[in-house]
């Protein structure tokens, strides 16, 4: 599942890649924002990414399903 993440002040987004579930990606959002500890998440290959509370402008959290690609895929 892709993660974009805002950040307030920065031109880019980040882009993580998780194998989280959506729920606890948005579980550690509201826990971040209510607590104003660091926003953590993993992503695929084991590294850890933390953005503090306080610069997060958005967070999305895509969906766990691939779309096919191709022409057998109409």
């Amino acid at each position: 599942m892709e993660i974009t993440i805002g950040v307030q002040n920065l031109n880019r987004e980040l882009v993580v890649e998780t194998d989280q579930k959506p729920e606890e990606i948005a579980e550690a959002v509201r826990a971040a924002l209510e607590g104003g500890k660091p926003f953590e998440v993993k992503d695929t290959k084991g590294r850890q990414v933390l953005v503090p509370a306080a610069v997060l402008g958005y967070v999305e959290i895509g969906t766990g399903e691939q779309r096919p690609v191709g022409f057998g895929s109409l």
